[in-house]
């Protein structure tokens, strides 16, 4: 895909975002010509007197609204299940789909490859201080995994010799300037021709610790379905930090639930662990280059900000089932300062349009195009909702309760309440306050505007990484 159409990505979704939002707009013009506030008066005890306003809002712009929004899901949804459908039920004769179902199932059909195992990768820069943490908790797990091996790229710490206190074998890069993907291909291109087809590979982050059933779970889905091609790890936050932690937790919460609500059906396989079967991996270097982006022999395309959703859309173009179970749970950093979590979203957003660039539209990428466009729909709408909320507040000299919305207010308040139930009382107690989040909310939307408008104006990206002192030995990347 050229650098045109790299930089029209961005343009895309701005200008679908903009002509969502006109149409929107033409809907409240087209209707009776607004009138001014006739409110009434309460007196509560004899002590509180209180100004509302009993009007409903206009019905057809709110017919309008979630006419939108119903057209948006129904074409997430019916989409995503057309594609899938048609992906499991497609034949050898999709020499495009090697990782079909059913073209495994009739590669694979009467041959025993043995029984799974699973190696765990652990790519580390500088994690003296983490990486032990990470190896002990692979230790606790259920089912132990075959062979643990950290990663070592340009390491000027004590990385190696904690990992290898540990009982973990060290294979450390050599000129790599890649980063993280370049630091998993070398590995990977020693230990993949060693592998054989039930041989799986776990990637994980040196500051993440998995649950400890983790690698049971995997194993017995390798095991019971010889298609699936990966299991991903489903994150929730470290403690600590605070209220910003508490919103990166919160947050968290909801992306597990509605992965569980979808059975697992994962958008991104996380970078945090995620185990792929290795007859994947090799389908994925095989195919670089021609069917999918990249250099044709790497498992990463290190040309990806976001290594992980990119390893993802791959696996799914070329035909490969993924699933990510309850099981499978993964404590994972949480970003310490606002400016780390700029860097942060900045870099996972800006990754995302990238690799809808690179991949353009296609059948497997239709559902993360809408997500974008849904992002940049949800940008207008909250802060319109903050600059409506804002003139209100100057242009009154009272203040006037509106029953309607304050209702409207009362069910949202219930449901991100029960989205993060699972988090204890702090994180209802920050949710049922709205606010706080809707602020939270608009600063990753401010990282997701500098990520398309970045990205339609042609701007580089370039990161590193540096150590913060919060805690010691972890890392963030940081934009310069």
């Amino acid at each position: 895909m050229n650098k045109f159409f790299q930089r029209g990505v961005g343009l895309i979704v701005i200008v679908v975002v903009l002509a969502a939002a006109g149409l929107l707009w033409w809907g409240v013009a087209i209707t009776h010509p607004p009138t001014l506030w006739d409110y009434g008066q309460l007196t509560l005890g004899g002590i509180w007197t209180v100004y509302y306003n009993s009007e409903l809002p206009n019905l057809w712009v709110l017919g309008i609204a979630l006419t939108l929004a119903l057209i948006m899901v129904v074409f997430v949804v019916v989409s995503e299940r057309v594609v899938a459908n048609r992906y499991r039920r497609a034949g050898s004769e999709r020499v495009n789909l090697p990782l079909a179902p059913r073209v495994v199932m009739e590669r694979t059909r009467g041959k025993f490859a043995g029984e799974v195992t699973v190696t765990v990768l652990i790519p580390a820069h500088n994690e003296e201080a983490s990486i032990g943490h990470t190896l002990t908790s692979l230790q606790r797990q259920s089912r132990p995994p075959s062979r643990v091996l950290v990663v070592a790229d340009n390491c000027t710490d004590g990385t190696v010799d904690v990992a290898r206190a540990h009982g973990a074998d060290v294979f450390e890069t050599v000129g790599n300037t890649h980063k993280k993907g370049g630091a998993l291909n070398q590995a990977l291109r020693d230990l993949l021709p060693t592998l054989g087809d039930n041989d799986t590979v776990m990637i994980m982050d040196a500051d993440s610790q998995i649950g400890d059933e983790f690698l049971e779970v995997a194993a017995q889905r390798f095991t019971g379905d010889r298609a699936l091609m990966a299991v991903g790890g489903l994150f929730e936050g470290e403690d600590g930090h605070g209220l910003l932690g508490q919103f990166q937790r919160n947050e968290y919460f909801r992306y597990m639930r509605e992965i569980k609500r979808r059975r697992g059906r994962v958008f991104v396989l996380t970078g945090t662990a995620s185990i792929f079967r290795s007859a994947a991996l090799r389908a994925i270097a095989d195919a670089r280059g021609t069917l999918i982006p990249g250099t044709t022999g790497e498992v990463y395309d290190t040309a990806a900000l976001t290594e992980d959703n990119e390893l993802t859309i791959a696996i799914k173009s070329l035909g490969g089932l993924t699933v990510s179970p309850m099981e499978c749970t993964v404590v994972t950093e949480l970003m310490p300062s606002w400016r780390m979590l700029w860097a942060q979203r900045l870099r996972w957003q800006r990754g995302a349009l990238e690799n809808l660039g690179a991949y353009g539209i296609t059948p497997q990428t239709l559902r993360y195009w809408a997500q974008q466009i849904s992002i940049g729909y949800g940008v207008i709408a909250l802060f319109a909702y903050f600059l409506l909320f804002g003139l209100m507040l100057v242009a009154m000299d009272t203040w006037i309760w509106f029953p309607f919305w304050l209702g409207i207010g009362a069910v949202f308040a219930v449901e991100r309440v029960i989205t993060v139930w699972r988090g204890g009382w702090r994180a209802r107690l920050v949710a049922v306050l709205v606010f706080p989040e809707l602020v939270y909310d608009c600063f990753l939307n401010l990282a997701f505007l500098k990520g398309v408008f970045e990205i339609a104006f042609g701007r580089s990206a370039t990161w590193k990484h540096v150590d913060h002192g919060a805690k010691a030995g972890t890392k963030a990347e940081v934009a310069r």
